[in-house]
């Protein structure tokens, strides 16, 4: 298992939470505060520096309001 920030699936997952964002309509700044987190967060995030536990990500798509499970599907079609 490629655990690399790199890996495709990472990679789909980066691009799918910048694209929920930006249908929600949020800044980086303005999603940090909806989660108790600085931009700086929501960006390490978005450019691969930081990596999501479980509990971070559906904060994240609760805030962003989407479907944790969409994202989910779409990151586990993407070859590992």
């Amino acid at each position: 298992m490629q655990k690399s920030p790199r890996s495709n699936r990472h990679q789909v997952l980066r691009k799918l939470l910048v694209a929920a964002r930006d249908r929600a309509g949020l800044t980086q700044t303005q999603l940090g505060e909806l989660i108790d987190e600085h931009q700086s967060f929501v960006s390490k995030t978005e450019i691969g520096e930081r990596r999501l536990g479980v509990v971070e990500f559906i904060a994240l798509t609760d805030a962003m309001g989407t479907d944790p499970i969409k994202i989910l599907r779409a990151v586990r079609k993407e070859k590992p």
